[in-house]
């Protein structure tokens, strides 16, 4: 049986863009990563933040881990989620990704559990491009990960297109978010300031 109890938040980027570190972001003075967990909570037992700065949340109730293999981008945070799930299938979103969709969510799980093949990855195409978060990846990739990093490799997407994977088309996804904001990413000043003017009501 698959099991999808585990979300993963990742929180381990440099934050280039934006000028300073995104797991400070704020919404209505809340942090935008507490707001994630709040509502993930709703659709899972178990919630990970990926971190290296594990010092920003000594409060936090939740399981706080930081990379095990440092310094290969998404896939690295990626990595140690999978690691330390309970789950066989882990939900994977950035620190960055302010909407969280449930019904895309539940349609994903529901679409897993349907397949009658065994997948390593649910993730949704954007024409002929690929969108990695806001998907679902399995445990069963750990070693993939690691046998491809130790080649020198960290295209998160390329290893994507290796893995048995299944996609959600564009059209599909759409259903759920006409505008495409559940994989919207805050990764500048200029973008979270669009985000509040268009959410400024937002909780």
């Amino acid at each position: 049986m698959r099991k999808f109890g585990t979300a993963a938040i990742l929180a381990g980027g440099k934050s280039t863009r934006m000028g300073f570190d995104k797991q400070l972001l704020k919404i209505n003075e809340k942090k935008l990563i507490d707001k994630l967990v709040s509502k993930l909570s709703v659709e899972f037992e178990e919630i990970i933040v990926v971190t290296n700065s594990p010092e920003y949340y000594l409060d936090f109730n939740f399981k706080v881990v930081k990379d095990i293999i440092v310094e290969k981008g998404p896939l690295s945070g990626i990595h140690a989620g999978l690691k330390e799930s309970n789950s066989q299938f882990v939900y994977f979103i950035a620190c960055d990704m302010p909407n969280i969709n449930l019904k895309y969510i539940r349609y994903m799980k529901y679409k897993i559990r349907d397949l009658d093949m065994d997948i390593k990855a649910c993730v949704t195409r954007f024409g002929v491009n690929i969108e990695p978060f806001n998907g679902f990846y399995s445990k069963d990739i750990v070693l993939d990960i690691e046998d491809y990093l130790a080649q020198g490799k960290r295209s998160l997407n390329q290893l994507i297109k290796q893995l048995q994977t299944y996609y959600v088309e564009e059209e599909e996804a759409r259903m759920f978010s006409p505008n495409w904001d559940m994989f919207l990413n805050l990764n500048t000043k200029e973008d979270l300031e669009y985000f509040l003017k268009d959410n400024c009501n937002i909780s």
